[in-house]
């Protein structure tokens, strides 16, 4: 590549040079240049420069909002520089010291990705020596030195600097650099060919910069002996706009400290967080903007003056009104509409009574706390818990915001970042609060029993704050590092499972249960609710398309096994669609939709309906189970063949589960003879007992009652009732002992059409809990002791079967 070499001191480098534009600034020969380099094609360029010579090209840009200058965006002269040292941050900038060697101009442009490049002409300097080369350097040395007195921000050791340099382009340069010229009058200066003319646009310049210094100090010495610390601030912004005038330079509106500090009179904050947000705009205003620190404050500031600190939404104090909201939304939930009434109740009398005006010694002065509520909504999917979430913000004319927590990590996610990381954020508690726009909303947790934990922390824990009515009135974030008042939020939390949920949060939070619903209330909440919302949704009219009871009924039986109404919506949804394929089309103008049309529609049935079936061989029971779908039946299958009394459990069945099993072999073993059956049977039988869908896995303690019966129905040879569910966990004593989720497995054994329900009896008062219909069609049996419950599940008489073992029945 032909090299170029001009003068006697002249540097060598190459015809060919890549090209790196400056924003902002402009470099010059035979000075060291800090440069902060982050655009990717840039750091690419200073990469390849770092594996070869370490020669670039350095060209100033008139425009610098142009964020990829191409070319003729930049200026045709620059300065051939030699990258001496490379540092990369953490956020992937790098740090480039460079040393300015030579003056070039473009001769023309060659290529501009990855990084423009172009074929360049040296452009030496011209140094006249002469008597008035020696007067203008004179000249501009004294000056500068005149300026840098005058100057309260330049050390008086620059003009010992200066009384060293002897060089006239040395101080040519280092006068321009640290001049603080315009972009346009650098670049003047880099292209005046001689020292002469260089020297001449620099002492014109800095003679105004003496000018614009005497006239403040002028201003300095009238003002000063009357200005107070109140007056100092405006006497200082006065300073800079007379000095600003004086230069014909007036900008048109205030700067971006000025802008900031508007805004944060204008957000009536908190004194806590005022102090903080001055202090923070006091440390950005004494910074440059090009300082990573800059940015890393402004963003700070603007999360500080958009977080709703004292912005309420007004909740509506009509109870009746609120109550009709809830009932337009969702069907039965009586607990939880009352709940909400009670909450509105009470917010009345409070404001009525003026009580949370007069504070206590308890709270030290705060006035009162626990304005808002914490509730967790329980039960399986689709039963409502997350909508019923927004009726309840429509109902208090509050706004609404969600946040999931499922598969969530990480504690920052709740509590934010502390700003000295890149990229930090608030937690997302603030980041929802400021999307709502007020510092009361409701707030949704979704999925708060799937939160895990690893080694960046563990969110439930960070939660028991925002959870917390004693604490949340001063939830800190580690990004804001001031307090944000949750106390009015009004929290509801979701989960499938409250097993899942670590018990110090469970504990700060009132648990209310959704169960599924029954077959009738699915038919009510579907005419009422699901098919005029998939009506609307699918734009259909309501004298376009009628659903009979029966045809919701059969969608219910038999395309759908779920407590909640999901499915079923989407099931209507489904047949919704296709009728309005054929009304679009014009073949049809109403459409009935009644059993048989149904399965046209839907094909074939998904499910066989749930239901029980008669048990004509012993070793077959009934259980009750409950799946995080909501209540299920399960059939409990023993089966017995000669060997020498092995238990063999199969079905993917957990250690408290399997432990049952054993229990109930030691019961039945232990009542032999009260079942008619030779204890030597035992010795010479093998059991297999078996829980039918083996893929998915069960536990739990409940199916101990069942597991008996099924063993004493084999080995006594009397087959269990088929119209009989059970559930309780046993002892060796006999003992049946209370289990939960009553509500969920009764509602399970009226799906599959059990006549009778066998439970422990301390589980009779959950009873109350079910639907009038439910307790009307199923007689429940509560026993203390497994014999109760031998008696009136197994069969009068033994029936013999060919598939039985001999051994395993007696007589």
């Amino acid at each position: 590549m032909e090299e170029q070499r001009h003068g006697k001191n002249a540097v060598e480098f190459p015809r060919e040079l890549p090209i790196l534009p400056l924003r902002n600034m402009v470099a010059y020969p035979l000075s060291v240049v800090p440069l902060l380099v982050g655009i990717p094609r840039s750091v690419k360029l200073i990469e390849d420069a770092l594996s070869g010579d370490k020669l670039i090209g350095l060209v100033g840009m008139p425009d610098s909002s142009v964020e990829k200058p191409q070319p003729g965006q930049t200026y045709e002269v620059g300065t051939v520089a030699r990258v001496d040292r490379v540092v990369k941050s953490s956020d992937n900038t790098l740090q480039v010291m460079v040393h300015g060697l030579e003056r070039f101009k473009i001769d023309h442009w060659l290529e501009a990705d990855p990084y423009l490049r172009a074929e360049v002409e040296a452009l030496p300097d011209q140094v006249d020596e002469g008597v008035e080369l020696d007067a203008l350097q004179r000249s501009l040395s004294e000056l500068s030195k005149e300026v840098v007195k005058l100057s309260p921000s330049l050390p008086d050791e620059i003009t010992a600097f200066l009384d060293r340099i002897t060089d006239p382009l040395n101080l040519v340069y280092v006068v321009a650099g640290n001049a603080g010229l315009e972009v346009k009058d650098a670049q003047e200066v880099l292209e005046a060919h001689s020292a002469t003319d260089k020297m001449r646009i620099l002492i014109q310049h800095l003679t105004r910069e003496k000018e614009v210094l005497n006239l403040g100090r002028k201003i300095e010495s009238e003002t000063k002996q009357t200005m107070d610390k109140a007056q100092k601030e405006f006497y200082l912004r006065q300073q800079l706009k007379t000095i600003q005038k004086e230069l014909g330079e007036e900008e048109a509106g205030s700067s971006e400290a000025d802008e900031y500090r508007q805004k944060l009179e204008d957000a009536d904050l908190p004194e806590e967080v005022q102090k903080e947000a001055e202090r923070e705009l006091k440390r950005m205003s004494s910074m440059s903007p090009q300082s990573p620190e800059y940015s890393v404050i402004r963003t700070y500031l603007d999360w500080i003056v958009e977080l709703p600190w004292r912005v309420s939404s007004e909740d509506r104090m009509d109870m009746e009104d609120a109550r009709k909201v809830l009932d337009e939304d969702h069907y039965d939930l009586e607990d939880v509409k009352d709940r909400i009434i009670e909450y509105l109740a009470v917010r009345k009398l409070v404001r009525e009574r003026e009580i949370d005006r007069e504070p206590s010694v308890e709270n030290d002065g705060r006035g009162s706390e626990g304005k808002g509520a914490i509730l967790c909504f329980v039960g399986p999917p689709g039963v409502g818990k997350t909508s019923l979430g927004q009726s309840i913000a429509r109902a208090l004319g509050r706004k609404f915001t969600r946040m999931s927590l499922g598969g969530m990590r990480d504690e920052a996610e709740i509590r934010g970042h502390r700003r000295t990381y890149v990229g930090a954020m608030p937690g997302r508690i603030i980041q929802a609060l400021k999307r709502a726009g007020t510092r009361n909303p409701v707030f949704m947790l979704d999925e708060v029993d799937k939160v895990g934990a690893d080694w960046r922390g563990d969110p439930s824990s960070a939660l028991l704050e925002v959870l917390d009515p004693a604490q949340n009135h001063a939830f800190r974030d580690h990004y804001l590092d001031v307090d944000f008042d949750l106390s009015d939020v009004i929290f509801i939390t979701t989960a499938n499972q409250l097993e899942t949920i670590p018990a110090p949060l469970r504990d700060r939070m009132e648990t209310l249960h959704l169960e599924g619903y029954t077959e009738l209330e699915k038919l009510h909440i579907a005419r009422k609710y699901l098919v005029p919302r998939q009506l609307r949704a699918n734009g259909l009219l309501e004298d376009e398309l009628t659903f009979t009871d029966e045809a919701l009924l059969k969608i219910i039986g038999d395309y759908t096994r779920e407590a909640g109404v999901r499915n079923l919506e989407r099931q209507i949804g489904s047949v919704c669609r296709k009728c309005a394929v054929k009304i679009a089309g014009r073949s049809l103008n109403h459409d009935t939709v009644t059993p048989e049309l149904v399965r046209v529609y839907l094909k074939k049935e998904r499910f066989e309906s749930e239901s029980s079936e008669e048990i004509e061989i012993p070793g077959i029971a009934t259980g009750l189970a409950v799946t995080a779908v909501g209540g299920d039946i399960l059939f409990i299958e023993a089966t017995g063949m000669k060997g020498k009394c092995r238990l063999t459990l199969t079905g993917q069945l957990g250690d408290v589960m399997r432990e049952s099993a054993q229990i109930a072999q030691s019961y039945v073993r232990s009542k032999a003879s009260r079942l008619g059956v030779d204890p030597e049977a035992f010795e010479q039988t093998d059991v297999h007992v078996h829980v039918p869908a083996g893929a998915i896995p069960k536990d739990g303690p409940s199916a101990g009652l069942p597991l008996v019966l099924a063993m004493a129905s084999l080995f006594s040879g009397r087959p269990v009732r088929g119209d009989v569910g059970m559930t309780g966990e046993v002892t060796l004593r006999g003992r049946v002992l209370p289990v939960g989720g009553i509500k969920m497995k009764v509602l399970a054994a009226h799906r599959a059409g059990l006549k009778t329900v066998i439970l422990p009896r301390r589980n009779e008062r959950d009873l109350d809990e079910l639907p009038e219909e439910v307790r009307r069609d199923i007689r429940f049996i509560p026993v203390d002791l497994i014999d109760e419950a031998l008696n009136e599940a197994l069969e009068p008489e033994a029936r013999r079967q060919t598939d039985t073992p001999p051994a395993a029945v007696n007589g």
